[in-house]
């Protein structure tokens, strides 16, 4: 649960009921704001709006709902903690008491430094969030009342599926501000594949997640500028046959102008990506055709 609103820190569903053997994350899509959280923020509408992969939540359902996959689905606000950061990626100058005996000091962090680790402390256009510190024992809850029970729903929730099929794909899903093209003339980068430079999943999904994208005439980058961060650590393990990919996705292919709500073209880019979760499924499934893979409802 979420300290100090009782809201479901996350929500876990269709892992036995899944057609393919996918689970689609969305860390970063939450938005239930303990009322305590939010006057703590200085400027709370622009904040949340950059710090949120905004309804990146409902981009991962829609696509669950054209495939059958299982979806994890964050409610607790990447302003309370990143999930997609190490429990002690944290710049421990934001607590009032300081850094804790024995605790490694976050300027050897990268995340920690830029103000984005497990607890955000500035944000880009904003500047610093809070308007007070932190404390140890908040930091502590939020950890156990959501970091941990999270990670290990989203451990088991793999070691079910890979049970269930022999082979597990984790997609986890973010979004992204718009990226320049890299060269004049090119296509401006709308997708980026990011599998920790090889680690996280087996070479041959992230090739076939740029050629589908370079099919659908979609611009793509690999790992840059985002390779996956905590979440792929330590989730992905292709020896044991569970694979994590992170998958960015511009937020002008589903957000209007203000990057606050849905454009019309939401359902569209919910077919694609679809279709992208079932050429990877189809990846790793190699005894199955991509046409033999159940279709939902659509």
């Amino acid at each position: 649960m979420i300290p100090g609103s009782g809201v479901p820190a996350f929500t876990l569903l269709g892992v036995r009921q899944a057609k393919l053997p996918v689970l689609i994350a969305a860390p970063h899509g939450g938005r239930s704001y303990p009322a305590e959280i939010e006057s703590r923020m200085r400027n709370p509408g622009i904040a949340k709006l950059r710090l949120e992969d905004r309804l990146v939540d409902e981009l991962a359902t829609a696509v669950a709902d054209l495939t059958g996959a299982a979806t994890l689905v964050a409610h607790a606000p990447r302003a309370m903690l990143d999930l997609n950061r190490a429990p002690d990626d944290l710049d421990w100058s934001m607590l009032g008491e300081g850094r804790p005996t024995g605790q490694v000091h976050s300027s050897a962090n990268r995340r920690a430094r830029s103000g984005l680790g497990l607890v955000p402390r500035r944000v880009s256009g904003v500047g610093e969030i809070w308007t007070a510190s932190l404390s140890h024992a908040e930091v502590a809850d939020r950890i156990a009342g959501i970091h941990e029970p999270y990670h290990r729903a989203l451990s088991r929730a793999l070691g079910e599926i890979r049970k269930a099929w022999g082979v597990a794909l984790l997609i986890d899903l973010h979004s992204m501000p718009p990226l320049r093209a890299a060269h004049p003339g090119e296509r401006a980068t709308e997708f980026v594949i990011g599998d920790r430079f090889g680690v996280s999943c087996d070479d041959a999904l992230a090739s076939r997640a740029l050629q589908f994208l370079a099919k659908n005439e979609r611009g793509a980058a690999h790992n840059r500028p985002y390779a996956g961060g905590y979440v792929l650590d330590r989730h992905g393990s292709p020896p044991l046959a569970i694979h994590a990919l992170q998958l960015e996705v511009c937020r002008t292919l589903y957000l209007d102008a203000r990057f606050d709500g849905p454009s019309a073209r939401m359902p569209a880019l919910a077919r694609l990506v679809a279709e992208l979760v079932r050429a990877l499924a189809d990846e790793i499934l190699p005894d199955r055709g991509e046409h033999d893979l159940p279709l939902a409802a659509e």
